[in-house]
């Protein structure tokens, strides 16, 4: 997918308003790239296709939710949770430990005009149980980790989306020794070592 590819899949899913605010991100994330380490830099020349709609292909899961709180652990940069706040039209709670790069995401919820959906916390301890419709964590921790760290906020029917490279399938099989629940592996659209981790029903054995 080349960098036109990747905007025009925007503009046809999502219009050009919201293609045109997700730009003003791209810049606010090129810019602070000079001064965090927020994705390699290597990145930056295919960050529409590597970054932008690697996080807005989530929005595409049959049957997500359409309303509820989604909670991104590990937000980092804002991906997926500033891009897919910018397409959906509901609550987003970013969870990151770094103070800069809270910060940073700070500034672009303020430049952005998100501030009525999105709020940042640093701890995913801190989130009161049961408050998530949809939990998404891109590439943030082995999977039995990530549901150790963050099933609380979870219930029966919230919908778990886990971007991951190639060994996908097998974190499923190691985390199911700890972990039950309704689990699938997809194949990203933007690489084929992508993979993205579709689960429901979490909770421990």
């Amino acid at each position: 997918m080349t960098e036109d590819e990747a905007r025009q899949w925007i503009v046809e899913r999502f219009g050009r308003e919201r293609e045109a605010k997700l730009a003003a991100f791209v810049a606010l994330l090129i810019k602070e790239s000079e001064h965090q380490n927020l994705v390699s830099k290597a990145s930056l020349s295919e960050i529409w296709a590597r970054h932008i709609v690697d996080s807005a292909q989530l929005l595409t899961i049959a049957n997500l939710p359409t309303d509820g709180l989604w909670i991104d652990i590990g937000t980092g940069a804002g991906l997926p949770g500033i891009v897919i706040a910018t397409l959906r039209d509901a609550p987003m709670l970013m969870v990151e430990p770094r103070r800069k790069r809270v910060e940073f995401l700070d500034i672009c919820t303020e430049v952005l005009g998100l501030g009525h959906a999105v709020t940042s916390l640093s701890k995913i301890e801190s989130v009161e149980s049961g408050a998530a419709a949809i939990v998404s964590a891109r590439a943030v921790s082995l999977l039995s980790k990530l549901f150790q760290s963050g099933h609380h906020v979870s219930t029966p029917d919230t919908l778990w989306l886990l971007p991951k490279g190639k060994s996908a399938q097998l974190e499923v099989v190691e985390a199911r020794k700890a972990w039950q629940g309704s689990f699938h592996v997809e194949q990203s659209i933007t690489h084929p070592d992508s993979k993205i981790i579709v689960a429901r029903g979490v909770c421990a054995r």
